[in-house]
């Protein structure tokens, strides 16, 4: 009971922003398909299995948006943000996803300046030094209008591109960065990441 009156206490305060659908409030996930079973809703935010690499979907799909929604990450954690993936697709060939990652983890040392947190993976590298240490709750803002991708992490912009004719950077096909309307997703990668206040809006439909 605790957990759901957290969870609706978050529900109103981020309803309170207008036009904003919040997208987490429900502790069964029911705006979301997929691997429920490796989300787990715990106080207040919900939380991703590292046993599993489970992928949720929005039963909605959206074109022009505005996601907001908060993260906290684990030491070497790697998750993701699919935007306009077709149901059941691959986020970041099928759509384009947005890296949720640890990128301050020795282990991503070597890491390509496309993998980088917040970056729209394979295409356009986010401005690195604006996450929080670990532990603490980042703030992230995806936006999406047309072909033109904005983020924002904690107050900066670290995203702010023309998707239009732009190729793949690691020289795969990836028909998503063409695609103009689908779900949000979840890509999860084996390891554990907070998400809480999630909420979008639609700018079209």
């Amino acid at each position: 009971m605790r957990t759901i009156a957290l969870l609706l206490m978050l529900s109103t305060i981020v309803s309170a922003e207008t036009g904003f659908t919040p997208l987490l409030d429900d502790p069964a996930l029911d705006q979301w398909t997929g691997d429920k079973d490796a989300y787990e809703v715990r106080e207040g935010f919900v939380a991703s299995d590292p046993k599993k690499a489970g992928k949720l979907y929005s039963k909605e799909q959206y074109d022009d948006f505005v996601l907001r929604f908060e993260y906290r990450l684990t030491p070497g954690a790697n998750n993701g943000i699919g935007v306009r993936v077709p149901a059941g697709g691959h986020a970041s060939r099928e759509g384009m996803e947005i890296q949720i990652l640890d990128d301050t983890h020795k282990k991503y040392d070597n890491l390509k300046p496309y993998q980088a947190n917040g970056s729209v993976y394979c295409y356009v590298s986010a401005e690195k030094g604006h996450l929080k240490p670990l532990g603490e709750w980042n703030e992230m803002e995806i936006r999406y209008e047309g072909p033109h991708a904005k983020i924002t992490l904690n107050g900066h912009v670290i995203v702010d591109a023309d998707l239009e004719g732009l190729k793949p950077l690691d020289g795969r096909e990836r028909p998503g960065i063409k695609s103009k309307r689908g779900h949000l997703t979840f890509c999860g990668h084996r390891s554990e990441v907070h998400f809480r206040n999630m909420r979008v809006k639609k700018l079209a439909d």
